[in-house]
């Protein structure tokens, strides 16, 4: 069976390591990303305040080396989900499996001047900003949200804290005003534990927290963001979030509605039999981040598998995932959340600890081994 998978990401590494493991005499994978090497999302709120080189937060896409799997570093120009088909700057590929799990990409048009303003969602924005930080001398800091969904919802919250942190080591912490603004009413809507204590966390640093509002137009000429109630909040140093939509060439192939792909989220199946999608290109219920992009690629991994060799299919997608939390000062919390299974969404907050901290330590470390082959020291 040919299996072509769209995106080296947290869905795809996943699936490819399963197929490889289960089923490496059975399929031929073909992972094909335009990037180098992978970086975890939270690697970047290490590299932007100087807790980790840019390359040592990259994992080489080239260190891939599965049975069945081979990776193609081109870039996507074309899908054709009716023909399993797909086109590149180098050829095209036919497939009898299908999974788009291209992520979600940043649309800066739709927020006139941020680009150019300050953004750190992106690598090479955590970058930039990693520069901007050190001639930073104090004043009005704003970290913004332009709209949602957006990946990993407690990461503007942990800039908030983890920019605290920065400006007290300087000692420009007294000088400085942080500002959060988001477009959630709460910092973790399904888990008002979570929100609780990331909204004490605030108090205590004096970090401001501006609920329900997106920004629609950074006027860098003025220092000044507008949002869409009409108000308007001086900046002298912005960390935005970019509006996220899917990719382009996901938009142009049919498949995508209001941005996204729609999928059955207990099968992440798509209308089109044979395609599916994972991860933050699809619109599945949960929220946009790697665990859960994870978890989907298991199902769809295990549906491969099954369909290989006759057996029952895997349990459906239940929605369940959970995120760290840093909350300053060296400590992580952690929140468990749950899309799928209730008539809401739940979760539940776990406070800081030194286990958790090693915890997450942990969930890099496995996968890194398991999806690269890097071993830990």
């Amino acid at each position: 069976m040919r299996v072509l998978v769209l995106g080296a990401g947290f869905g795809g590494l996943e699936l490819a390591t399963i197929l490889s493991e289960e089923a490496a005499d059975q399929v031929e994978v073909t992972l094909i990303d335009n990037a180098d090497a992978f970086v975890f999302g939270y690697s970047k709120l290490d590299v932007m305040f100087g807790l980790a080189e840019p390359q040592a937060a990259r994992l080489p896409y080239e260190l891939i080396d599965k049975p069945g799997v081979e990776f193609r570093r081109e870039t996507v120009t074309a899908i054709d989900p009716d023909r399993r088909s797909v086109t590149t700057e180098v050829g095209s590929y036919e497939a009898d499996v299908l999974v788009i799990a291209l992520g979600a990409d940043y649309d800066f048009a739709a927020t006139p001047g941020l680009a150019e303003a300050g953004e750190f969602y992106s690598v090479a924005g955590a970058e930039r900003m990693r520069d901007v930080l050190p001639d930073f001398g104090g004043g009005r800091v704003v970290v913004a949200v332009c709209d949602a969904p957006y990946k990993c919802p407690p990461a503007p919250s942990e800039a908030a804290l983890l920019l605290h942190d920065y400006l007290q080591e300087r000692g420009l912490r007294e000088r400085s005003e942080i500002t959060l603004v988001m477009p959630l009413p709460t910092p973790v809507p399904p888990s008002p534990d979570t929100s609780r204590a990331l909204l004490d966390e605030f108090a205590e640093r004096k970090i401001g927290f501006v609920p329900s509002r997106r920004l629609r137009e950074v006027d860098a000429g003025r220092g000044v963001l507008a949002f869409d109630d009409g108000s308007e909040l001086a900046y002298d140093l912005l960390l935005g979030v970019p509006r996220h939509r899917a990719p382009e060439v996901v938009l142009e192939s049919g498949l995508a509605e209001s941005g996204y792909v729609p999928v059955e989220p207990a099968t992440l199946r798509t209308r089109v039999p044979g395609v599916y999608a994972v991860g933050d290109v699809a619109t599945a219920g949960v929220p946009k981040a790697g665990v859960f992009a994870e978890a989907a690629a298991r199902v769809v991994a295990r549906a491969i598998v099954a369909e290989l060799r006759g057996g029952d299919g895997p349990p459906p997608f239940d929605g369940r995932g959970a995120c760290y939390v840093e909350l300053g000062g060296g400590r992580v919390g952690r929140v468990d959340v749950d899309f799928l299974s209730g008539p809401r969404p739940t979760g539940t907050f776990s406070p800081p600890s030194d286990e958790l901290r090693a915890e997450k330590r942990a969930f890099g470390s496995t996968r890194r081994a398991r999806w690269f082959g890097i071993q830990s020291n």
